[in-house]
């Protein structure tokens, strides 16, 4: 940041950088403030890139710049009237103290493991032997469970008793020696997995009315936590908020009268105005994770009600309950009561950080009081960002005005309101043109994308004249973020400034949501354009092949056989269908017809005669063919 890396290497840079920061340090401490190595790394960039201090970034600071350098960075680190240091302070506190509610989880979780440390090892490493040791062991592993639960202190010797009663019923003292022979990590498993059910027993008592001693029910203890921490911090939003509202109607004022500029540089309201606003904006944060968390104990106090009444319903109806039905159960209420006791820690979390950031905003009191923020008014209307939003709602951008640039609108875009909006959802074009003035953007009138960021503006005007020269204006901003290195963090201008990404931030910094537009299409194909080339009989599977040839090949030496029996051949009914005769007839071409002679034979002699022997005479009558 500080030295061309190409000329001096990178371990020289850094040793370079870090005597940079050790003496501006010391040079606040003999002064009386102590600021944070952090802080002090943030002063030394932002002054670095202020072009009026005159520091060139292509070549190697020599001593005289050095000390100019650590000059600047302590006038600026003393300067305890300034609301852009205040700013300054207000972010790298918040990006040191603030994640999102996974890490904050998972953090609190390995503190708790460190801190139960020692006592695991204690117990996993123990070797006893005697009785009085395995006594001894047992008492650790009593303490074990209540440390880990966090219901009830280990030095009550009430808590310890119930805690005691609770672990003989499921893991007597006798067990002990089993529990020895285990491995290390074995006896870990188990040490959590009985924590976890002594402490669902004491939670079913409680419940019951016959234990949980110590017990604080933190349903009750959230649900009045989490109302009375909302409205703290809604208090403190809205009174952000009106002197946002304030300081822009006076700052909007200066533009329209540009003599007053003059009258207010020494009131520094441009720098108390990006304050409040980072403030703001860091309460709107705080707020939603505290809205998440009230979800999730509201839906968690539901489940936890749920496995109370199941449990006692199976313990009512019987006298003898299996382990396998009331373990899981137990195992159940403790998971969720953990869940409860993280909502309590990251609600503490979240007011201790509200509270913190409170004490960056004293410059406000004694640079604007009452009556010189009320001179300053006079007959101004101070407006709402609701408001000015409304002023302009029907002042929408005509894409057909400028062809070359994608605009996009609420009705056809489906995630509208998931973009990441440039510059925190504040109008480019007024910052860049009204010297640093912060006016809300209109998404309703139009977003212009462009090279895949998107922009919203307070007036169709605005947006009109940053389309004309997008690029131009993108720049101007990002000269002015250079004087004020507050403006990074608070416009979000990680990209154009990377080395002062903060760390909360580096993981959003690539990731980009693209706009889903929305419109009517329709489209005609051709069904089965060619015939289908499946083979159905085609196998990939070489054994699959040989299955089927095995298969075929057996088939040639099996027979089929049929049997019927009488008592089988009534089983079914059979159907058979035939086609009824019909008459046919033909007919030939012409009639015909043939006559032939009769056949005319006769047999004389047959009656007998005078002698014995009859003899018989033929004689044959018939007519010729041809005489007929």
């Amino acid at each position: 940041m500080l030295t061309n890396t190409a000329r001096m290497p990178p371990t020289q840079a850094e040793s370079v950088i870090k005597n940079i920061i050790r003496e501006i340090g010391q040079e606040c401490a003999s002064h009386g403030e102590v600021p944070s190595e952090t802080l002090v790394a943030f002063m030394v960039k932002a002054v670095v890139l202020d072009p009026s201090n005159g520091f060139n970034m292509d070549r190697i600071l020599i001593k005289s710049d050095v000390q100019k350098l650590i000059k600047l960075c302590v006038s600026r680190l003393l300067d305890s009237k300034n609301p852009s240091l205040d700013t300054i302070k207000m972010q790298v506190y918040f990006d040191m103290n603030y994640t999102n509610r996974e890490e904050f989880l998972e953090e609190h979780h390995r503190i708790v493991e460190s801190k139960l440390g020692l006592v695991t090892r204690e117990i996993t490493d123990n070797r006893a032997c005697a009785r009085d040791e395995l006594e001894s062991l047992y008492r650790k592993i009593v303490s074990y469970v209540l440390l880990r639960s966090g219901v009830g202190s280990p030095t009550d010797i009430k808590i310890v008793r119930e805690a005691t009663a609770a672990l003989q019923s499921v893991f007597p003292q006798a067990e002990l020696g089993t529990f020895l022979t285990l491995s290390k990590k074995e006896k870990d498993c188990q040490l959590k997995e009985l924590s976890m059910i002594v402490t669902g027993i004491r939670l079913f008592n409680r419940d019951t009315g016959k234990g949980g001693e110590g017990i604080e029910y933190l349903p009750a203890v959230l649900h009045e936590a989490i109302p009375a921490t909302t409205q703290h911090i809604d208090s403190q939003l809205q009174t952000a908020q009106e002197q946002a509202y304030r300081y822009t109607a006076i700052l909007e004022k200066v533009t329209q009268n540009p003599l007053m500029s003059t009258e207010l540089q020494p009131y520094m309201l441009k720098e108390a105005l990006y304050n409040v606003r980072q403030y703001e904006i860091f309460l709107q944060i705080i707020l939603s994770e505290i809205i998440t968390s009230a979800q999730e104990v509201e839906m968690v106090t539901k489940q936890l009600g749920a496995q109370l009444e199941q449990l006692k319903m199976i313990v009512n109806t019987k006298t003898a309950v299996p382990t396998s039905q009331v373990f899981p159960i137990f195992i159940a209420l403790s998971n969720l009561w953990t869940s409860l006791q993280d909502e309590t820690v990251l609600i503490g979390i979240l007011t201790n950080l509200t509270t913190n950031l409170e004490r960056f905003l004293g410059t406000h009191e004694v640079l604007f009081p009452e009556k010189v923020i009320q001179d300053l008014l006079g007959e101004v209307t101070v407006k709402t960002d609701m408001s000015r939003l409304k002023e302009h709602m029907e002042e929408r951008v005509h894409p057909v005005d400028y062809r070359n640039q994608e605009w996009l609108f609420p009705e056809t875009t489906a995630n509208f309101d998931k973009l990441l909006i440039q510059y925190r959802g504040f109008c480019a074009y007024t910052f860049a043109t009204a010297d640093g003035l912060l006016l809300p953007g209109n998404p309703a009138i139009g977003i212009l994308k462009h090279k895949e960021k998107y922009y919203t503006f307070n007036t169709r005007d605005a947006a009109y004249s940053f389309a004309e020269n997008p690029e131009n204006y993108i720049d101007l901003i990002t000269e002015k973020a250079k004087k004020h290195a507050e403006l990074i963090q608070l416009l979000e201008l990680h990209q154009q400034f990377e080395t002062l990404i903060p760390c909360s931030e580096m993981k959003g910094v690539k990731k980009h949501i693209k706009p889903i537009t929305k419109s009517e299409t329709s489209t005609q194909t051709d069904t089965h354009i060619l015939p289908p080339t499946i083979v159905r009989s085609y196998e990939w599977n070489e054994w699959e092949l040989r299955r089927k040839a095995i298969k075929l090949a057996n088939l040639r030496h099996k027979v089929t056989h049929s049997v019927q029996t009488n008592l089988s051949h009534m089983r079914r009914e059979n159907f058979s269908q035939m086609y009824s005769s019909k008459d046919v007839s033909t007919q030939s071409k012409r009639e015909g017809s043939t006559g032939v002679p009769r056949p005319q034979v006769y047999i004389a002699g047959l009656r007998g005669g005078q002698t014995k022997t009859t003899y018989g005479v033929k004689v044959n009558l018939t007519r010729a063919v041809d005489e007929t």
